[in-house]
C-alpha cells in the first residue's frame, strides 16, 4: 500500500523532471545529464516497486537499496528542488527588462543552486547502492521474505451470534419479500438481489439471514458461494461443486458456463455469491437462465455499486445497507463493551464512539471488544479512547480486523490517482460536507490527476466503492456534497498523516517541520501558538484554514511553493494579507471568503491560476487583470466591472487573439452597458455562464447582451456536444431579452429565474437541452404544456408560488428522467397514463401537500424514488407510503431536509424566489436525509414547553432558555454558539435555524 503510494507519487514528478532539460530553460549540459540520470532512476525504481507489488512482497526497501521513507524523502527532495527552480523562472518571466538585467546574477544563482542540488539528489541512489553491496548478505536475508498476504473480504463474519444481530429485522423482512414478490408481467422469471454497501456494513450478514430464513429454504437447490479472490471460473467451478457435480480443473468459463445451466434447467434454486468485488457477472449471466418459470433467485454481495446494478439491471432489485440508527448502534456497542456482572452499573458515556462509528456493525463491535478488554469501567472511558483513536487502530490487535477491512478498502483501488485523492480528504474537518467540483478542482491543483474527466472519474470510483458517501444531490442527480464515514476518516488521517501527506494541527502541535499540506481547524492554530512552532512553510503546497489562522499562517513571505490556498472560511484575513498573496507565482487554486472586499491589480501576476472563487466574499467589483490571466479556467462571484475600466489595445489583443482559456464565468452582473458583454463574446472555451441582468436609468439598450448571449447559445453546424450551460436572472422591466433571443440554439443546462408568462421560442427549439430549471412567480399551464414536447429533456426543475392547474397528457416528457417541484401552493399536475414513461425520480417539495393531491404514480413504470418536504404532515406521509408500497417498483419514499449550509454558497440559492426554494436551495438527500425528522419535532415541543408565552408573543428567547430546552433533549450546551433567536410565524423561524445549527 505505501509502495503503491510512492509508486505513484513518483510518476507524477517524473514529467516535470522531464520538462528542465528543455531548451527554454537554459540549462548546462552536465546538469541536464545529472537530471536525466535521476529521471532514469527514479523511473526504475517506479518499475521495480510495481513488479514487486505484483509478486506480493512487501520488503522493496531490501530489492532498492532504499528504505520507504528514504525513498519518499528523495521523492519529495526532487520535486522541492523542481519547484524552487520553477518559481524562481517564473519570477524572472514576470520581471521587466530592466529589472532582469539587473538581476542577471541571481538567475544564475539560481540555476547553479539547482545544479548543486541535483548533484546531492544524485549521490542518494548510488551512495545507497554502494550500502547494498557492502551489505548484500543481510539485504539477501531481508529480501528472502515473502510478505504476508492479508487479503480480506468484507469484514463480516456471516456466523455472527443471534445475540449481536441488532437493527437487521427491517431489511431483512425486505428483502425475503424480494423471495417471493413478482409484478405479473415478470413472473416465474429469475430476479438478481444486490445487496450493496461499505466493508464492514453487514452485508454478508443480512444476505445470511435471508439465506437461513423460512422462506429461503423453500428452494428445492440453494448453494452459498464466496467470491472473495475468484474470478468468474472459480465461481462457476464452486457452484458445480456444492451441488455434487464432476468438475474438469481445465475447463474454460464457457464450459461451465454450459454445465451450470444445464444443471439448473427447470429447478427452482436459490444461490447466494458473497463479496463479488469485480464485474464478474457478464462473464458468469449466461449460466443462470432468465426464464426457468419457477421464479429462482440469485443473490450477490458488494461493495461496489456499478457491479450491484450490474447485477440487477434486468429483473432485480438492490438493496443499499444503512447505518444502524443511534439507539441500535448504542445497543449493539454497549453489548460488546460491557460485561454482564455490570449490566445493572451506568453505561458508559458513548456518544463519541459512536460518532465516529457512524452506525457501522463492524466499527461497533470492535470498539466494544476494545474497551472491555482495556478493562471497563476502570479502564480508560470512551472520550480517552477516541481521542488516540488513530493510534489503537495502526497498534492494537483487537482492531486488526477493522484494520484489515479498512486497509483493503483503500488498497484494490486502482492506482495511484484515487488512493491520492481519498487522502486528500483528510484536510477537512470531521463531518465537514464537501462540494464534488471544488474538491475535483484542488485535485487538479495539487497535480494528483491531469484533466477534468480523470479527475470526475476518480470521484466516481471512490464513491462507486461506497469509500465516500454523498450527502447532497444536483437537479442532474449528479452528487453535490460528500463526506468520509467516521472510521474511515480515521484511516485516512492515520495514513495521511503517517506518509508525511497532509498535516494538521492537534493540540497546538504539528508532528512534522517539512509540511507539504497544512490544515487548520476551528481556531486550534493561534497567533502564539503558530509563532512558537518551528515549521518551514516554504514547502507548503496546499492551506486551507477553517477558522481563525493567526498571524504566522497568514504571513504569506513565508511561502513559495502553494498550489492550493483555500481561504473560503478563514476569518481572520484582511485585505493587506492579498498583496503578498499576489507573489505566490505558483498558485493555481486560490478562494476567499467574507473577510475580503476587493482584489488587488497586482493578481495579474498569478499566471498560473485556474480557479478563483470569490462566492463568499463581498467583492462587487473585478479588476480587468483578472480576466487576462491566460490559464484562469474557472471564475465565481457576483461582480461587474467597474465604469472607470479602460480597454486597452493589450485588453483588446488579448480577447481578439483568443488567449482567454476561462471556462466557466459564474457570474457577473450587468445593466447592458459595461464591458462583460462585448468580452465574453471572445471568450470561445466559456462552457458555463451566470448572468444577472438589471435594469438601469442610464441604459435600456441591452443589444451587446443579447449579442453576446446569442453568439454563447449559438448551435454550430458541426452540432457540438460540450457541456455548454446558461443560468439568467431578471426582471420584468428586461424580460424582453427572451424574446430577442433566436433558434438555432445549442445548450446542455438552462436555468431562467424570473416573471415567465410563456416560454421562450428558443427554448421551445433548443437542440440537446438536457437540464432546464424555471423559477417564477406564477409558471401558466401554456408554458407548462410548451415543455412537454422537449424529447432531450431528462432533468426538470419547476419552482413558483402558484402553478396553474395542468394535465400531463399521454406521451408527454418522453425522456424525463427526474422531476422537482418547489411550490408554495400545493396544486400538482395530474399526470395520464402514458405520460413521464422513463421518470426514475419525483420530488415534491411543498410543505402544505395534502395526501396524493391528486397524483397518481402507479403507471409511472420505471419510479425509483419520491421525495417529500419534511414539513408534510403525517397523514400526507402515510399516505405516500401507502401509494409507494402499492407501486410495482416499492420505490423508495424520502424526506428532503435542508442540506447544511456550511459548504453552501451563496450562488446556490440564487435561484431562490420563495421561501421554500430558499430552504430547498438546489440540493436533494440521500436516503439518510431524514434522520433527524424526529429530533426537529421533539426541538419544537421542548421549546414550546419552556418558554410558551414567548413563542406565543414572537419574542426573543435567551441563551440560557435555550440551552435548558437542548440539555433536556440530550443536546450538551458546548453545541450551542446561539446568543438568541426570535420566533417568528408561529416558531418557523426557530425550527430553521437550530435544526441548521446542530448539524454543523
Amino acid at each position: 500500500m505505501e509502495a503503491a503510494l510512492l509508486s505513484g507519487f513518483i510518476k507524477t514528478i517524473l514529467p516535470k523532471l522531464f520538462s528542465l532539460v528543455q531548451e527554454k530553460y537554459k540549462l548546462h549540459k552536465v546538469l541536464k545529464g545529472d537530471i536525466k540520470f535521476l529521471e532514469k532512476e527514479l523511473r526504475m525504481i517506479a518499475v521495480t516497486i510495481d513488479d514487486q507489488i505484483l509478486l506480493g512482497r512487501e520488503d522493496h526497501g531490501a530489492l532498492l537499496s532504499l528504505s520507504m521513507e528514504e525513498l519518499r524523502e528523495l521523492a519529495h527532495q526532487i520535486e522541492d528542488c523542481i519547484d524552487r527552480f520553477l518559481y524562481h523562472v517564473t519570477r524572472e518571466q514576470q520581471a521587466s527588462l530592466f529589472r532582469r538585467t539587473i538581476t542577471s546574477p541571481k538567475t544564475l544563482r539560481s540555476r547553479q543552486r539547482l545544479a548543486a542540488e541535483v548533484q546531492l539528489l544524485r549521490k542518494i541512489p548510488e551512495e545507497a547502492h554502494q550500502r547494498e553491496k557492502r551489505y548484500r548478505v543481510f539485504a539477501g536475508l531481508s529480501s528472502s521474505r515473502q510478505a504476508e498476504s492479508s487479503y480480506c473480504s468484507s469484514g463480516s463474519d456471516p456466523h455472527t451470534p443471534k445475540a449481536d444481530l441488532v437493527g437487521i429485522d427491517g431489511p431483512r423482512d425486505e428483502l425475503v419479500q424480494q423471495l417471493t414478490e413478482e409484478p405479473e408481467d415478470l413472473a416465474k422469471q429469475l430476479k438478481v438481489i444486490s445487496i450493496v454497501g461499505i466493508h464492514g456494513s453487514g452485508k454478508t450478514v443480512l444476505a445470511r439471514e435471508v439465506y437461513e430464513s423460512d422462506v429461503g429454504r423453500q428452494f428445492s437447490l440453494r448453494a452459498w458461494i464466496s467470491a472473495t479472490g475468484r474470478g468468474p471460473r472459480e465461481v462457476l467451478m464452486e457452484i458445480l461443486r456444492k451441488f455434487g457435480r464432476p468438475v474438469v480443473d481445465n475447463s474454460s468459463v464457457d464450459q461451465l458456463t454450459v454445465d451450470v445451466r444445464e444443471h439448473l434447467d427447470k429447478k427452482r434454486y436459490f444461490i447466494v455469491i458473497d463479496d463479488m468485488q469485480t464485474d464478474q457477472w457478464s462473464s458468469i449471466e449466461a449460466a443462470f437462465p432468465e426464464d426457468n418459470v419457477v421464479s429462482s433467485r440469485v443473490m450477490v454481495t458488494t461493495t461496489i455499486q456499478s457491479v450491484a446494478n450490474a447485477c440487477s439491471s434486468s429483473n432485480g432489485y438492490v438493496h443499499r445497507t444503512k447505518r444502524l440508527g443511534d439507539k441500535d448502534s448504542e445497543q449493539l456497542f454497549v453489548r460488546k463493551a460491557c460485561p454482564k456482572k455490570y449490566l445493572g452499573y451506568m453505561q458508559p458515556e458513548s456518544k463519541e464512539v459512536l460518532k465516529k462509528c457512524d452506525g457501522q456493525p463492524l466499527a461497533l463491535v470492535s470498539m466494544g471488544q476494545f474497551l472491555r478488554k482495556k478493562g471497563w469501567p476502570t479502564g480508560p472511558n470512551c472520550e480517552d479512547v477516541c481521542r488516540n483513536l488513530s493510534h489503537h487502530l495502526e497498534q492494537d490487535e483487537t482492531l486488526e480486523r477493522m484494520r484489515r477491512v479498512l486497509l483493503h478498502s483503500f488498497s484494490s483501488l486502482p492506482g495511484h490517482g484515487p488512493k491520492a485523492c481519498l487522502l486528500y480528504f483528510g484536510m477537512f474537518p470531521c463531518d465537514h460536507p464537501i462540494r464534488r467540483k471544488r474538491l475535483m478542482r484542488r485535485w487538479l491543483a495539487e497535480g494528483f490527476v491531469e484533466t477534468q474527466p480523470s479527475s470526475t472519474e476518480n470521484f466516481n470510483t471512490l464513491i462507486d466503492r461506497n469509500i465516500i458517501e454523498p450527502i447532497g444531490m444536483c437537479n442532474n442527480d449528479q452528487v453535490k456534497t460528500c463526506k468520509t464515514y467516521g472510521m474511515m476518516r480515521e484511516f485516512i488521517l492515520l495514513m495521511s498523516t503517517s506518509q508525511d501527506f497532509i498535516t494538521l494541527f492537534a493540540g497546538n502541535k504539528v508532528e512534522h517541520k517539512y509540511v507539504r499540506r497544512l490544515s487548520l481547524h476551528h481556531n486550534i492554530a493561534t497567533s502564539g501558538s503558530c509563532s512558537s512552532l518551528d515549521i518551514n512553510l516554504s514547502l507548503v503546497r496546499s492551506l486551507i484554514v477553517f477558522g481563525e489562522a493567526g498571524k504566522a499562517i497568514l504571513s504569506f513571505q513565508k511561502y513559495q511553493l502553494l498550489r492550493v490556498l483555500d481561504l473560503e472560511q478563514c476569518t481572520d484575513l484582511e485585505d493587506e494579507h492579498l498583496k503578498d498573496i499576489c507573489n505566490l507565482l505558483l498558485l493555481k487554486y486560490l478562494s476567499f471568503g467574507e473577510t475580503v472586499a476587493s482584489i488587488p491589480k497586482d493578481i495579474e501576476k498569478l499566471k498560473l491560476l485556474e480557479t478563483l472563487d470569490l462566492r463568499r466574499t463581498k467583492v462587487k467589483i473585478l479588476p480587468i487583470e483578472v480576466l487576462l490571466l491566460p490559464c484562469l479556467l474557472h471564475l465565481f462571484g457576483e461582480f461587474q466591472l467597474s465604469d472607470k475600466v479602460k480597454i486597452t489595445s493589450e485588453v483588446q489583443k488579448f480577447f481578439l487573439t483568443e488567449q482567454s482559456s476561462l471556462e466557466t464565468l459564474a457570474g457577473f452582473v450587468t445593466d447592458g452597458c459595461q464591458g462583460f458583454p462585448k468580452i465574453i463574446s471572445h471568450m470561445k472555451n466559456l462552457r458555463k455562464l451566470k448572468i444577472w441582468i438589471e435594469r438601469s436609468e442610464k441604459n435600456t439598450n441591452f443589444t451587446d447582451l443579447v449579442n453576446a448571449i446569442q453568439k454563447f447559445i449559438h448551435d454550430d453546424k458541426e452540432e457540438s456536444n460540450d457541456p455548454r450551460s446558461l443560468s439568467l436572472h431578471f426582471d420584468a422591466c428586461t424580460e424582453n431579452i427572451l424574446s430577442s433571443l433566436k433558434a438555432p440554439s445549442y445548450l446542455r443546462s438552462l436555468k431562467l429565474k424570473g416573471k415567465l408568462l410563456e416560454l421562450p421560442q428558443f427554448v421551445i427549439s433548443m437542440r440537446g437541452l438536457r437540464e432546464l430549471c424555471l423559477s417564477s412567480t406564477k409558471l401558466t399551464a401554456g408554458l407548462l404544456a410548451a415543455l412537454s414536447v422537449l424529447k432531450d429533456l431528462q432533468h426538470l426543475k419547476l419552482i413558483a408560488d402558484e402553478l396553474e392547474d395542468f394535465i400531463i397528457e399521454d406521451k408527454a416528457f418522453p425522456g424525463l428522467l427526474h422531476l422537482c417541484f418547489v411550490l408554495e401552493g400545493a396544486t400538482l399536475p395530474t399526470i395520464e397514463e402514458g405520460a413521464l414513461p422513463y421518470l426514475i425520480s419525483l420530488k415534491l417539495i411543498c410543505k402544505d401537500l395534502d395526501g396524493l393531491a391528486g397524483m397518481k404514480i402507479n403507471h409511472l413504470k420505471c419510479l425509483k424514488e419520491v421525495i417529500l418536504d419534511h414539513r408534510v404532515t403525517s397523514e400526507t406521509r402515510e399516505t405516500w407510503e401507502k401509494a409507494a408500497k402499492e407501486h410495482p417498483n416499492r420505490p423508495k419514499l424520502l424526506l428532503f431536509n435542508p442540506v447544511d449550509e456550511s459548504e453552501s454558497v451563496p450562488g446556490d440559492s440564487s435561484l431562490a424566489s420563495t421561501t421554500a426554494e430558499r430552504e430547498a436551495m438546489e440540493t436533494f438527500p440521500t436516503p439518510d436525509g431524514a434522520l433527524q425528522e424526529d429530533n426537529i419535532q421533539i426541538l419544537v415541543k421542548q421549546i414550546s414547553s419552556a418558554a410558551p408565552e414567548k413563542l406565543n408573543n414572537s419574542e426573543p428567547i435567551s441563551k440560557d432558555e435555550l440551552n435548558s430546552s437542548f440539555n433536556n433533549m440530550g443536546f450538551s450546551e458546548g453545541k450551542l454558539g446561539l446568543t438568541e433567536l426570535s420566533i417568528v410565524q408561529n416558531g418557523k423561524k426557530i425550527l430553521k435555524q437550530c435544526f441548521y445549527f446542530l448539524e454543523c
